[in-house]
């Protein structure tokens, strides 16, 4: 397997984390800032991975949205959390902790 594939693999698991942080710390926010966000974070997505992500995330209930009128364009869908979608998020920020630490520890180098 290549080096390319591999990191691929490892940005793809941690997408959804990354976006559902992304609209919680906004509290709401379109697609648009999301993919910005992502890109200044150096976890590159283009709209049609986002999109559909964002869709399931929303029929499993973790998302809402609004259409809101622009000044500048058309009207834009912003995303918030829902409850459960702040628990699962929740989950994933203990998930996340547990494995940075795991990994921590097993890549520690001992003299």
């Amino acid at each position: 397997m290549n080096i390319e594939n591999t990191k691929a693999q490892m940005r793809k698991g941690i997408l959804e984390f990354a976006i559902l942080n992304i609209i919680e710390n906004d509290d709401e926010c379109y697609a648009s800032e999301i993919i910005d966000r992502l890109k200044r974070s150096n976890l590159l997505v283009v709209e049609g991975t986002l999109y559909p992500l964002l869709t399931r995330l929303k029929n499993d209930g973790y998302l809402n949205y609004q259409w809101v009128e622009s000044k500048s364009g058309p009207p834009r869908k912003y995303y918030k959390l829902t409850r459960t979608g702040q628990k699962f998020l929740d989950e994933l920020q203990k998930t996340w902790n547990e494995l940075v630490d795991a990994v921590s520890l097993t890549t520690k180098k001992t003299k």
